[in-house]
C-alpha cells in the first residue's frame, strides 16, 4: 500500500508527542496558545523522529506545566536523544529532571545581575551535599521566594 510509510511516520510522530507529555494537544488548537515549554517539547518530539546525531540541544525549562507522570516521559525522551549521540543541555529547576542529569552546573549565587558565577558543578549527589541555595532548597532547608541581594556598589 502506497500510504503505509506515510501512516507509519504519522503514527510515530504522534507517539513522540505523547512521550514528551503533549498527548492533549489537538489539531484545532490555535498555535498562539502554545506555551514556550510546549513549543520546546514539540521541537524535541520532531527531532527524535528525524534521527539526527551529533546535535547539541539546549532547552530552557522544558518541564514547565508538565504533570509529574509526563516529566518522566520527557526525561526518557531526552535520554533517547542523548543515546543517539547528541548532547542535551537543559536549564531546569525541576528536581526530578535534575536528578536524571549526568552533570549539573549551578549558577548563582543570586539572581540577575547578582549571579552569573558557577557556584557548583558535579552530579546530583554532590550537589545535595553542597551549601548552594539550590542545595538548601532541594534539601528542604530553605524556601526560596526572593534572593537576598548584595549591597549596591
Amino acid at each position: 500500500m502506497i500510504a503505509s510509510p506515510i501512516l507509519k511516520e504519522v503514527r510515530d510522530r504522534i507517539f513522540f508527542l505523547f512521550d514528551v507529555g503533549l498527548g492533549y494537544i489537538t489539531l484545532g488548537r490555535d498555535a498562539r496558545t502554545i506555551s514556550g515549554g510546549e513549543a520546546q517539547r514539540i521541537r524535541v518530539a520532531s527531532q527524535i523522529g528525524s534521527g539526527l546525531t551529533g546535535v547539541m540541544y539546549v532547552l530552557d525549562e522544558p518541564s514547565i506545566g508538565l504533570h509529574e507522570r509526563d516529566t518522566a516521559k520527557l526525561i526518557k525522551t531526552l535520554k533517547a536523544l542523548q543515546q543517539k549521540g547528541n548532547t542535551v543541555i537543559v536549564v531546569e529547576h525541576d528536581q526530578e529532571t535534575m536528578e536524571a542529569a549526568d552533570y549539573i552546573v549551578d549558577i548563582g549565587p543570586n539572581a540577575g545581575k547578582y549571579g552569573g558565577e558557577v557556584v557548583f558543578h558535579g552530579d546530583m549527589k554532590k550537589l545535595l551535599k553542597s551549601d548552594t541555595l539550590t542545595a538548601q532548597y532541594l534539601n528542604g532547608k530553605k524556601e526560596i521566594k526572593y534572593y537576598k541581594r548584595r549591597p549596591q556598589e
